[in-house]
């Protein structure tokens, strides 16, 4: 059985492992659900993006029936100017949460794990020391607010959510480690990998994990023996997903249909959809560089994507059957 996860050597420098504090059984999901709501939409990857945020409560506020917001990792990223900080903080606390790995290592001041993304041998090693850094001039913010500190550290790596009569697992990587890539869209798509991803949802009893943390999005939908199970990454809700694109993206899950969705499947009467979060792009664009001009380690990793998306057509990210 192949699997794909997050290592946990310390052996490995910095930004490439993660603790093995991240890791937990995919049957800690086979519980009574955290939250229960009609419609609920889970945001992963914000990364600090304070206009992308007004633009999913927008979307929230915009549905005809109730509907609840949860925040899945990575809200913070971008975000080293106080006020930014503080708004992405408060406004993500007023919801359910799980902290991601950039949330987890904000908390502390080890800095063995670096970003604790764990990334895979593809992400060239001057990305992971950007990324390292980032994290670092981020935790800097991060020491003016201790009470928020200690609120991201203590919120949970996982939470269960049930949505009509289906029941979700959300989570910031994958169903078995809080910086796995084992729901990232090549794993998904990995022959090797299917019985992994089988073993993981009927110990999890669930009938969609809602996961991000490889910042690029993927649906798939795998029909199993013991019945149906969707993957849902939404990528990243605070930054463009698709080449030529410069909207976020968000997984919405409810009994009721979508006004607007970009691709979707349906799982236990309930619908599964990637809706776009378009929000400011000049203004963000803006508040960016304000923090992060040329020259600096997010500039080099990740402005090229803000401006003009990365290189990942959305075909590759429709839903299709495992």
């Amino acid at each position: 059985m192949r699997v794909i996860t997050a290592p946990d050597s310390r052996d490995l420098p910095p930004g490439r492992s993660c603790p093995t504090a991240y890791r937990y059984s995919p049957r800690v999901f086979d519980r009574a659900p955290d939250l229960e709501a009609e419609t609920l939409y889970v945001a992963g990857g914000l990364y600090g993006n304070t206009e992308a945020l007004e633009a999913l409560l927008a979307l929230r506020d915009g549905e005809p029936h109730p509907a609840a917001l949860a925040f899945n990792g990575d809200f913070h990223w971008f975000d080293v100017a106080a006020g930014d900080f503080l708004r992405v903080s408060e406004e993500v606390l007023r919801h359910a949460a799980t902290r991601g790995n950039v949330e987890t290592e904000l908390a502390g001041e080890d800095e063995g794990a670096g970003c604790g993304c764990a990334y895979p041998a593809d992400v060239s090693d001057a990305d992971v020391a950007r990324s390292n850094e980032i994290l670092g001039r981020l935790r800097e913010t991060a020491r003016g607010f201790p009470a928020l500190r200690t609120g991201l550290g203590h919120l949970p790596m996982h939470l269960v959510a049930r949505v009509g009569r289906a029941r979700v697992g959300i989570v910031h990587g994958d169903c078995s480690s809080l910086a796995g890539w084992g729901f990232s869209q090549d794993a998904l798509d990995g022959p090797g990998h299917r019985r992994w991803i089988e073993s993981g949802f009927r110990d999890a009893r669930v009938d969609v994990f809602a996961s991000s943390h490889t910042c690029l999005p993927a649906t798939r939908a795998f029909d199993f023996a013991h019945g149906r199970g969707v993957v849902a990454n939404n990528g990243a809700a605070g930054m463009p997903n698709f080449a030529g694109e410069r909207c976020g993206l968000v997984t919405r899950i409810s009994v009721h249909p979508a006004r607007e969705a970009l691709y979707g499947v349906e799982v236990a009467g309930v619908f599964v959809d990637a809706v776009a979060v378009r929000y400011d792009v000049p203004a963000w664009q803006a508040r960016f560089l304000a923090s992060w001009p040329e020259g600096s380690a997010a500039h080099a990793s990740y402005f090229r994507r803000i401006a003009h998306g990365p290189g990942f057509a959305r075909e590759r990210a429709l839903p299709r059957a495992a």
